[in-house]
Order: C-alpha cells, then sequence, then structure tokens
C-alpha cells in the first residue's frame, strides 16, 4: 500500500473519531480490498530521481530546512530507494537506504548513515516506528504496506466524498495483529483513495503512543511523464485540538527512466556520498 511521501513517499489525512483500538473490529470487505490492491499496483514509475525540501515546523511556528536528493529502482517486484541530505551542514551527507520486498515473508531492510559518527545503523523493526531524522513521518511510513496486514472497509458503505473537487472512496485500514501496530506505531489509518487515479491523496494515522492523530495532506498533485505524482504534502501531528509539528515536502525536478545501476543502492555507495 503505497501512501509513502517521497515518490509514492509516498506519501496521508484529517477529521477527529472516536478512537477504537481493538485488533480486528473492522471486517473485511472485499470492494475496499480491490480499490486498495489497485493502489498498491499503480504504476510509480522506475528509475527516478527527485528534488525534496523538507520542511520542520516546531508549535511555535519556528522552521528548519532540509534539502534530500532521492533515487529509486525497481528490482522486479522490490523497490530500492536511497536518499542523501544536502543541506543544512548538520546533517550533510547523512543517507538513508531502503530494500521495500514485495514478498510478505521478508522484513524490509533499511540503514542510515551518520557521518559525523561514520557510523551505518541498521533500522531494527522496533524502531521503524521512530521519527525519521526528526520528522512527522517514520521509518515505517518510507516502505509500502503488505495488504494481507490489513482489513479494508468502507467509512460508509456506498458513499463517496470528494478531496479538492475530486470524488474520493474513504476507508477504514485496520492492523490485523499488535506486531503490525508496534512496527509501524498506527492503531489504525483512514483513507481518502481518488479511484480515477489509484492513489491516497488524504490519511488518518492513529498514533499508537500519546494519543496523537497524524493527518497527511497531498496538496499538490502533478501527472509527470504520464505518473502521478504528489509534489507537495503536508503531515501534520496533532493532539486533541493543539498542533504539536508538521512537515512540508515538495518535491522538484522529478524525473523517470534514469540511468542508474543497482552498484549505487548499496551500503558502501551510501557512505561514500554523492
Amino acid at each position: 500500500m503505497r501512501i509513502w511521501v517521497f515518490c509514492c513517499l509516498t506519501m496521508v489525512i484529517l477529521v477527529s473519531f472516536t478512537i477504537v483500538t481493538v485488533l480486528g473490529a473492522a471486517m473485511d470487505d472485499q470492494q475496499a480490498r480491490s480499490i486498495m490492491e489497485r493502489v498498491d499496483v499503480r504504476n510509480d514509475g522506475d528509475n527516478q530521481t527527485a528534488d525534496v525540501q523538507m520542511v520542520l515546523i516546531d508549535k511555535r511556528g519556528k522552521q528548519r530546512v532540509r534539502k534530500i536528493a532521492v533515487f529509486k529502482k525497481d528490482k522486479s517486484d522490490d523497490t530500492y530507494r536511497l536518499m542523501f541530505f544536502l543541506h543544512p551542514a548538520d546533517v550533510k551527507d547523512t543517507a538513508f537506504l531502503t530494500y521495500d520486498y514485495d514478498d510478505s515473508a521478508k522484513d524490509d531492510d533499511q540503514w542510515l548513515y551518520l557521518p559525523a559518527l561514520r557510523k551505518t545503523k541498521r533500522i531494527a523493526t522496533s524502531d521503524k516506528s521512530g521519527s525519521f531524522m526528526g520528522s512527522d513521518l517514520n521509518y515505517a511510513d518510507m516502505t509500502s504496506r503488505d495488504l494481507e496486514d490489513y482489513d479494508f472497509s468502507f467509512y460508509e458503505k456506498g458513499k463517496a466524498s470528494q478531496v479538492r473537487g475530486k470524488k474520493v472512496w474513504v476507508i477504514w485500514s485496520m492492523p490485523r495483529s499488535k506486531d503490525v501496530v508496534d512496527e509501524t506505531g498506527y492503531e489504525k489509518s483512514l483513507l481518502f483513495v481518488r479511484p480515477d487515479i489509484d492513489m491516497v491523496v488524504r490519511a488518518i494515522h492513529w498514533v499508537k503512543d500519546g494519543g496523537y492523530l497524524k493527518y497527511v495532506d497531498m496538496r499538490k498533485l502533478e501527472q509527470i511523464e504520464g505518473i502521478w505524482v504528489a509534489t507537495d504534502t503536508l503531515v501534520t501531528k496533532k493532539k486533541g485540538k493543539t498542533t504539536v509539528h508538521k512537515t512540508v515536502l515538495t518535491m522538484e525536478n522529478v524525473r523517470f527512466n534514469q540511468d542508474m545501476d543497482f552498484d549505487m543502492f548499496t551500503i558502501r555507495r551510501m557512505e561514500k556520498g554523492l
């Protein structure tokens, strides 16, 4: 289920509902699942490069700006992604590598290179609900979700809603196990799916710890070389009515079918830098 933000990072959400945290409380609806299956197999391009700006905004409105170079390549049904932080100086040359496996029996691999320590850290499954580089994304957001880990059902059966004038289906995504909740950090999610492009354009995540809601809104979508891309995404973390933190992600210079080989997507290459 590609709802992370960078590529489709991909990636994601608004209203307050009564929280039901009992796993398996929602029945799996085959029509809702078929919609999510189309989202999962949507063409999101290959051999992609992009420039990303990440703006971190605290509750007082203070901003920190980070610039990132992003690379993505498919290997059969698996997806490799590599990110290099370019700015500011305190994160420059930090790099993040992900192997996103299609096989649900295999845990995705993630590594973070910290140049100040000259050390590469493998992200353990137990750490994937943690914040990614101080943003409102977590490490689990940086990979696709396995559909078999979730039950899907409509928020209102037979009723569509709208996001920016476009029809959307509103679908509950309920984890089938506590392990999934622990890994992703989300007790449940509400997804807003545009059926005309098979893409999640908003989401609400109920965060397991702290009583937060995370709202993701893909504010701008562009069709680039025939591929729909979220080029402006706002992620907002709230507790009650209070905004705790925000992250704004904008993508520029998005290109597909670039000349890249698999040697680029290695720990050694990540440590070497851009």
